[in-house]
C-alpha cells in the first residue's frame, strides 16, 4: 500500500464522486424541467397568440361584413346601371365537326400483301412447286377478294357514320342558329319597345337592370318588374335577404381563463336596426338604378315592394311577408344627395317617401304594400288586347256610366265589401261608401271610379282626400280605366289614399273572376 493512502481515504473519494455525480444528475434534471416548463410556456404563449389572432381575425371579418352591408347604397353610386342590349345578342360559335380517324378513308387491301411467292428460276425450269404455287395463288386471290369485300363494307359503314355525324352536327347548328335568332329577335323587340314605351319591353328591360345589380353574398336574385304605361309607373317586387344576413355575433374575444375564443352576441335591437338600414338602402339603390337606366323618361313613379321568403314559426307554413313598401316619383327622388355621409336611409324612406318599414322584421311582422305587385305584373293579366275582336270580355271603355257604376259595385261586392252607391257623376265617376266588417282591418271606405281614357288630374285626387276627411272614412280608393301622373302619386304619399289604375283594376277583376278588358280607342272619350 502506498504511503499516505488508506482504505478510509479511498472510500471518502468514492463518496465525493458519488455526491458530485448525484449533484450533476439533479442539476441536469432541474435543467430538463426548466426546459420543459419553458417549452410549455412558449407553447401556451403561442396558443394564446393564435387565439388572440383568431379572435381579431373573426372580429375583423364581422366588421367587414357589417361595413359591406352598411355601404350597399354608397358603393353603388358610381356604377352605371344601364344594360347595353347589344352585348346580349347571341352568335353561333359551335366548334367545327371533328371526325378524327373516322374522317380518313380506310386504305384498301393491296394485292402485294396476298400474292404468293413465285417459284425460283431452277424450280421453274424443272416445273417444281408449280402445283403448289397454283394452289397458293388461288387461295391468295380468294383471300384478296374477301378482303376487298370486307373493305367495301367497312368503308360504306364509315361513310354512313360520317353522314350521320354530319347530319347530327348540322341539326345542332341549325338549332343553335334558331335559338340565337329567337333570342336576338327578343332583344331587338325589347330595344324597339323601349323607344315606344311598350309595357312588356320596359318590364323585361327593367328586370334585367334589377338582376344585373351586384349585391353581397347571401342576397337572393329574385326580382320582378311590371310597367304600367297608363301611369308611367314601374312596380317592383324585390325579394330581400333574410335576417340571417346580419351577423349574429358582434365581436370575438380570447377568454384566457377558459383558453377559448368566444363570441359576443349582437343585441336583437341592433340586428333589427341594421336590417332596416339594409332594406332601406336596397329600396333607395333600386330607385336610383331604375331612374338612371330610363333615359327616355318612361317612368315617373316607382312602387317598391320588398318581401322575404320565410317560414311562419307558428304554423310551419311558407310565407312571403312584405317588410318594406314605398312609392316614389322621379321629382321626389331627384333632390336626394345619396353620397352625403350624414344621409340616413331609414329616415329618408320613412319621412321623405312615407315608406312603411316593418318595425319587427325579426318577427316577420308584415306591412301592407302601397300597391300589390300583382296589379302590375305583366305575366298575370294583359291589360290591353288590341287585336281581340274574338275576345268576349267586356271592354270597360265601352260601358255607359251607369253600367260602369254597377260594374264597380259588383267588383267590390266580390271583394267582400258592403257597398252603397250615393253619388254618380256625368263623366262616369261613381262615389260610393264601402264597409269592411272585419273587426280589425275593417271600416269605412270612400270609393271613386273614373271611366277615363286619359290621365286622371291631381285635382280629383285632392277632392277624394277632402271627401275622406269629411266622411271620417278610413281610406279613400280611386279607380280609373286609365292612369295617374306623378303629381297625383306625390300628393297621395303618406295619406290614406289608394290609387288604382287601369292595369290594377284589371288585376283585381282577374283575381276575383270578373271578365274585363280595356281597349283604348273604342270607348267613349270622357273629359276630366
Amino acid at each position: 500500500m502506498a504511503r499516505g493512502s488508506s482504505p478510509s481515504g479511498s472510500y471518502r473519494e468514492w463518496e465525493r464522486a458519488q455526491r458530485a455525480a448525484a449533484r450533476e444528475q439533479e442539476q441536469a434534471a432541474r435543467r430538463r424541467e426548466q426546459e420543459r416548463k419553458a417549452r410549455e410556456r412558449e407553447a401556451a404563449q403561442a396558443q394564446a397568440a393564435a387565439r388572440d389572432a383568431e379572435a381579431t381575425n373573426k372580429t375583423q371579418q364581422v366588421h367587414h361584413r357589417v361595413e359591406e352591408l352598411e355601404s350597399i347604397l354608397r358603393a353603388s353610386l358610381s356604377r352605371d346601371p344601364r344594360v347595353d342590349l347589344r352585348t346580349l345578342r347571341k352568335g353561333v360559335t359551335m366548334a367545327p365537326l371533328e371526325l378524327g380517324p373516322l374522317g380518313v378513308p380506310i386504305p384498301p387491301p393491296r394485292w402485294e400483301d396476298f400474292a404468293p411467292r413465285q417459284p425460283g428460276g431452277f424450280a421453274k425450269l424443272l416445273g417444281l412447286r408449280e402445283r403448289r404455287y397454283t394452289a397458293d395463288l388461288a387461295a391468295a386471290e380468294s383471300g384478296f377478294a374477301q378482303a376487298q369485300a370486307e373493305h367495301r363494307q367497312a368503308e360504306v359503314g364509315r361513310q354512313r357514320e360520317v353522314v350521320e355525324r354530319r347530319q347530327a352536327h348540322d341539326r345542332k347548328l341549325d338549332h343553335a342558329r334558331r335559338e340565337a335568332s329567337k333570342h336576338n329577335a327578343h332583344i331587338d323587340k325589347m330595344a324597339t319597345g323601349l323607344q315606344t314605351g311598350d309595357r312588356y319591353a320596359v318590364s323585361d328591360y327593367m328586370e334585367l337592370v334589377l338582376r344585373n345589380a351586384p349585391y353581397p353574398s347571401g342576397f337572393p336574385n329574385e326580382r320582378h318588374a311590371g310597367y304600367v304605361p297608363e301611369s308611367s309607373l314601374l312596380a317592383i317586387e324585390w325579394y330581400l335577404p333574410s335576417l340571417d344576413v346580419i351577423p349574429a355575433d358582434k365581436t370575438f374575444r380570447h377568454v384566457k381563463s377558459r383558453k377559448a375564443v368566444e363570441a359576443t352576441t349582437r343585441p336583437i335591437g341592433e340586428i333589427r336596426q341594421l336590417y332596416q338600414r339594409v332594406i332601406a338602402q336596397i329600396a333607395l339603390r333600386t330607385l336610383r338604378e331604375i331612374f338612371a337606366a330610363d333615359p327616355n323618361m318612361l317612368i315617373t313613379t316607382i312602387v317598391f315592394n320588398g318581401r322575404v321568403h320565410a317560414v311562419d314559426p307558428v304554423t310551419g307554413q311558407r310565407i312571403k311577408p312584405h317588410l318594406i313598401t314605398l312609392r316614389a316619383t322621379r321629382e321626389q327622388f331627384t333632390p336626394l344627395v345619396l353620397s352625403e355621409p350624414k344621409f340616413n336611409p331609414v329616415e329618408c324612406v320613412r319621412r321623405h317617401f312615407f315608406a312603411d318599414v316593418s318595425p319587427h322584421p325579426d318577427e316577420l311582422v308584415p306591412v301592407e304594400p302601397v300597391m300589390p305587385y300583382s296589379m302590375a305584373d305583366p305575366r298575370a293579366v294583359d291589360p290591353i288586347d288590341v287585336l281581340s275582336e274574338i275576345d268576349k270580355r267586356p271592354n270597360l271603355l265601352e260601358l255607359k256610366p251607369k253600367e260602369f257604376e254597377a260594374f264597380i259595385q259588383n267588383l267590390f261586392t266580390k271583394m267582400g265589401f258592403d257597398t252603397q252607391l250615393f253619388h254618380a257623376s256625368g263623366d262616369g265617376g261613381v262615389d260610393c261608401v264601402a264597409y269592411d266588417p272585419h273587426p280589425i282591418r275593417g271600416g269605412k271606405f270612400i270609393i271613386q271610379a273614373k271611366l277615363y281614357n286619359h290621365t286622371v288630374q291631381p285635382t280629383h285626387v285632392r277632392d277624394l282626400y277632402g271627401t275622406v276627411q269629411h266622411e271620417g272614412a278610413r281610406t279613400g280608393i280611386m279607380i280609373t280605366t286609365s292612369g295617374y301622373g306623378p303629381d297625383s302619386y306625390k300628393f297621395a304619399a303618406g295619406k290614406p289614399l289608394n290609387l288604382i289604375d287601369g292595369t290594377g283594376l284589371l288585376a283585381l277583376c282577374h283575381d276575383h273572376g270578373i271578365p274585363a278588358r280595356i281597349v283604348p280607342g273604342k270607348g267613349k272619350k270622357t273629359k276630366p
